[in-house]
C-alpha cells in the first residue's frame, strides 16, 4: 500500500506534465453496457462518470456502502452514513441521466472487502469482450486494490476487458512516477456538457466533499483540491 497523507500532488503539477497530452484516446466501442465496480460510493463518479455519461449506459457494482469514511464521526453512525451514501449514489446517477441503470449493492464491509466473493459475483456478470471498469490494483487504498484484483481475476476467467481507473494515485504519485503504468494510460475526452454532468454528479456527495460537522473527525474526505483532479476535460484509465 502507499501512504495517502497530506495534500498530495497539486493538480497544477499534473496539468503541466506534457505526457498527459500524448496518451492515446480510448476507443468507445464496448459491446454492451460496461460493468463499473466501485469500492465506495463516489469512486465510480470521480473516476469514470464522464465515460458513463458519454456511453449513456452502465451496470454498477457498489461493493461497500462507504460506512467507514468517517470513523469517530460526531454526526453520523456508520449505519446512517452508509444509508446516506446509497442515497447520494442514486442522486449522482440521476444527474448523469443514468438513474435507471442496474445497481448491485453488495454491502460488503468498508475496509474488509471479500475478494473471493467479489470475484465470483463479477464473474457472473461478465462475458468475453465486455468491459469491466474497476479501481487500479496499485491505487494505494486497500479497498481499491482489492477491487482491482478481484476484477482482474474475473476478467481473466471470463475473457472480459479490464480497464482500471486511478483515484488516489493522483494524490500520492507525481508526473512520471515509475510505480504507475503510464504506458497503459488511455484518455477519455469530455465535452463541456459531459463535464457539467460530472461536476453535478460529484456535487451529489456532500457527505464526502463537505464537512459533516465542525469536529476534526467530520472533515471532508474529498475537499476541493482533491475534486480538482477529477474535473479535468478528460478521464484516464489503464488499458
Amino acid at each position: 500500500m502507499t501512504a495517502i497523507v497530506g495534500d498530495g500532488t497539486p493538480e497544477a503539477d499534473w496539468q503541466s506534465w506534457p505526457a498527459m497530452t500524448t496518451w492515446p484516446e480510448l476507443t468507445l466501442d464496448p459491446p454492451a453496457p460496461p460493468v463499473v465496480v466501485a469500492p465506495h460510493p463516489d469512486d465510480e463518479i470521480l473516476g469514470v462518470a464522464g465515460l458513463m455519461h458519454r456511453l449513456g449506459a452502465a451496470e454498477l457494482v457498489a461493493v461497500t456502502d462507504g460506512e467507514a469514511s468517517h470513523p469517530g464521526s460526531t454526526v453520523y453512525t456508520p449505519a446512517r452514513l452508509g444509508a446516506l451514501r446509497r442515497t447520494e449514489t442514486a442522486d449522482a446517477l440521476g444527474r448523469l441521466g443514468l438513474g435507471a441503470i442496474p445497481v448491485h449493492h453488495l454491502a460488503q464491509p468498508d475496509g474488509g472487502i471479500d475478494e473471493d466473493a467479489l470475484t465470483t459475483f463479477l464473474t457472473s456478470l461478465l462475458a468475453p469482450g465486455r468491459w469491466c471498469l474497476a479501481t487500479w490494483r496499485g491505487d494505494g487504498h486497500p479497498d481499491h486494490e482489492a477491487v482491482g484484483r478481484a476484477a482482474a481475476r474475473a476478467c481473466a476467467v471470463t475473457g472480459a476487458r479490464l480497464l482500471e481507473y486511478p483515484i488516489w494515485t493522483w494524490h500520492w504519485a507525481g508526473p512520471g512516477d515509475d510505480r504507475v503504468p503510464w504506458h497503459r494510460a488511455r484518455r477519455i475526452p469530455l465535452n463541456p456538457g459531459t463535464m457539467a454532468a460530472k461536476a453535478a454528479a460529484i456535487a451529489a456527495f456532500p457527505s464526502q466533499i463537505a464537512p459533516l460537522g465542525p469536529a476534526e473527525a467530520d472533515a471532508a474526505i474529498v475537499p476541493p483540491h482533491v475534486v480538482a483532479r477529477f474535473t479535468r476535460a478528460f478521464e484516464v484509465v489503464f488499458a
